[in-house]
């Protein structure tokens, strides 16, 4: 059967709240590192979001934004944790969701994936180093405190509220990749002895408590959606058996979408790496979890990761895995691409490995980070992609600049 890309990926997705999105194309997640020293927008995030906006995808979830601005991921991450920046936060609601376009904000706390630049002791579920490989980026952590895991939860909720008050048209926790709630989830990271650790429930209630605490600030109608791992990829973490158990029990609770990806800093696997040839010639990293966990929930699915050409994006939604298409880098190198599809286009993408040759850089996900992360900037700036950019000019470019903004944080926290 000839599938017609068009109207497939042209077809609106009505969400079970009453919510419709107005195709099947997703931005997923990235980091944009475009807030200022205080943690707040600046105008670039505007630019960004609104060329990607007008470039026709329905569904924009915005790059990582800090439920505490005392744990971030990058400097210059956006903090939520109260009002102060509520007038820049509208304006770049408002440039977001211009053509008919939703943008959701992705809440997240880091957890030990603070770099030491920023943490001198980041938290996480259990007191757990990171790889040794990791040991000159990121300090060992302190448990947390079972006041500290309830104030948490409160933040989730509260920095939910304020993304409503803002103008966003939803929000996504962030339960993949290693930082805080996908720690909880795993048996590797979560070594608790309490009610947050030992089963995979207790391990669970974390991000179930988030859940409920956004649900409550925000409402019934209000999208509420969650990026989970398939699995961590990494020995005693996070299984696939473990993964569907909860995407169940989240299903249950009302989750409005859920997203599919998988691995951490440690296991990479978002950005490709070590994927099997036969997965790749599906292009979609993680369709054949979302297959599975298609049989058990009815929740809308959002597979994010390897989507390269118009037809591998409308066989995975014409197939029934997914709802969405979730894509984050070919955004970076062609921001129009669901517009050109849209009107009939044949596209394949311009992503492909970026590699330095350092095989210590090249195999962990920091590269890819850098080099895209570059382009945002390029397209937030008004100039077009740098898609030639060499790796290594791109990687420098990345830690001198986050090592001057992590040092101008140092400062305005000093001084505060």
């Amino acid at each position: 059967m000839t599938i017609n890309a068009v109207d497939v990926l042209g077809q609106p997705l009505k969400l079970a709240n009453g919510v419709v999105i107005k195709n099947r194309f997703a931005k997923s997640a990235m980091s944009e590192t475009l807030g200022n020293t205080d943690n707040g927008p600046r105008d670039l995030l505007s630019n960004l979001y609104k060329t990607w906006a007008l470039g026709g995808t329905g569904l924009l979830i915005t790059g990582n934004v800090m439920v505490d601005r005392r744990a971030l991921g990058e400097p210059n991450n956006v903090a939520m944790e109260d009002e102060r920046h509520i007038d820049a936060l509208k304006a770049w609601a408002s440039a977001s969701t211009v053509n008919d376009t939703h943008t959701w904000v992705q809440l997240n706390h880091p957890g030990k994936q603070s770099p030491n630049m920023l943490s001198k002791e980041p938290v996480a579920p259990s007191a757990i180093p990171l790889a040794k490989e990791f040991k000159s980026f990121f300090n060992p952590p302190r448990a947390l405190t079972e006041d500290e895991i309830l104030d948490q939860i409160e933040r989730f909720g509260k920095s939910a509220a304020i993304s409503k008050k803002a103008g966003f048209t939803g929000v996504q926790i962030h339960g993949a990749h290693g930082y805080l709630v996908s720690q909880f989830l795993s048996p590797h990271h979560n070594q608790r002895t309490d009610r947050w650790g030992g089963s995979i429930e207790n391990r669970a209630r974390f991000v179930m408590e988030i859940y409920q605490s956004i649900r409550t600030n925000v409402g019934a109608d209000f999208p509420v959606s969650i990026k989970m791992n398939s699995a961590d990829f990494q020995r005693g973490g996070f299984t696939e058996d473990e993964s569907m158990i909860v995407a169940e029990m989240l299903a249950d609770a009302g989750m409005d979408l859920i997203e599919i990806s998988g691995g951490n800093y440690e296991s990479p696997s978002m950005t490709g790496a070590n994927v099997k040839a036969s997965t790749k010639a599906r292009e979609a990293y993680f369709l054949s979890y979302a297959e599975d966990i298609r049989k058990r929930i009815d929740t809308p699915l959002m597979v994010t990761g390897g989507f390269r050409t118009e037809l591998g994006m409308a066989q995975a939604v014409a197939s029934g895995a997914t709802d969405l298409v979730g894509y984050g880098r070919p955004l970076a190198v062609e921001p129009d691409f669901p517009n050109k599809i849209l009107n009939g286009e044949s596209f394949t993408s311009q992503v492909r490995p970026r590699l330095t040759g350092i095989k210590a850089i090249d195999e962990r996900a920091m590269m890819e980070t850098a080099w895209y992360t570059n382009q945002l900037n390029r397209i937030a700036q008004g100039k077009k992609p740098r898609v030639n950019e060499h790796p290594l000019v791109a990687f420098m470019r990345y830690l001198t600049v986050s090592s001057l903004r992590g040092v101008k944080t140092q400062r305005l926290r000093a001084n505060s």
